[in-house]
Formats: C-alpha cells, structure tokens, sequence
C-alpha cells in the first residue's frame, strides 16, 4: 500500500510544522498557550524532523519529587511529546483532518533521573504510516512508538510506549 502524502501541500503542512516547532520562540509560545503545565516544567524540543523527536525535561524545583529526582509524570510528559511531535506533523494541515489519541502507555524506569533527561523517538515513519492508512482506509489505525530518555551520560533512565490512535474525520 502506497503510503506516501498524496500532494505537494501534505508534505508542505509537515514541513510548515516542523518550522514551527523548530523556533524556539514560537514553540514556546505555542506550548504556554496549549500546553501549560509542558511549558512550567521546562520541556525543550531540542531536534524535530520527519524521523525524529527529541524531547528534554530538566531537573529542577518543579519537576522534582520528594526523593530528589525528576518527578515519573514530568518524565512521561516529555516521553509523550517526543511521540506526539511526530504524530502532530503528520495530521497537522491535512485535508480531510486527522484525530489523534494516546490510547495506552507503557513505561519502564531504570535510574533516578537527576540532571536533564533527553527523550528520543525515532518512530515518525511509522507514524506517518499509520495516518496515511487511516485517510486511505477510513478506518482508525492504531501504532505502539518507542521513546527512551537519557541522562548527559547516556545511561537509560526510562523507556515509554505510546500507542496512538488516528482516525481520518
């Protein structure tokens, strides 16, 4: 099955979003307005293309929990926005519009987080298949995407699966 955006203008929405979310200002802007709690805990999108998210979440005060690492729900935060960039890139713009849901999670911590935690996915070809054969289909897709934060060392500190959901409206 064909998979590929259909015109010029769907891979012109991907690219529109990824200038967006590229400018630190706008995004910034975009993430106090729409994702407030994402923008107090200092989440940072520090690279976002087709392929791939990266996410960061610092330690600090608001992030912290009583044991003196980063809180789990500050760390899932930014797992779930490394997989939701590259969810949003792909329905961002497109005719006719696209939904997206996290319908399950999973997660697995295996080190206290207590410096910055950097999240990766490298699932947005996936993704871009599962909204493609949503609009083919008419169907709602469901894919299951990886995401795994590291600290400046590189040791694992904890690893996500998302499974999103995408129905054409």
């Amino acid at each position: 099955m064909n998979t590929t955006p259909s015109n010029a203008a769907e891979a012109n929405s991907t690219a529109a979003f990824f200038r967006l979310v590229n400018s630190p200002l706008k995004f910034s802007l975009f993430v106090l307005k729409k994702l407030p709690a994402a923008y107090l805990a200092g989440l940072r999108i520090t690279n976002a293309d087709e392929a791939r998210a990266v996410v960061t979440v610092p330690f600090k005060w608001f992030t912290q929990n009583p044991f003196r690492s980063t809180y789990f729900a500050c760390l899932s935060m930014a797992a779930e926005m490394s997989t939701g960039l590259l969810a949003m890139a792909n329905i961002y713009g497109r005719k006719p519009g696209v939904s997206m849901l996290v319908v399950d999670m999973k997660a697995q911590f295996h080190k206290k987080a207590m410096d910055i935690t950097s999240f990766t996915c490298n699932d947005g070809l996936l993704i871009k298949e599962a909204v493609n054969r949503a609009i083919i289909t008419k169907e709602a897709q469901t894919i299951t995407v990886y995401s795994e934060g590291k600290n400046r060392e590189g040791e694992l500190i904890a690893a996500f699966w998302f499974t999103w959901s995408f129905k054409a409206k």
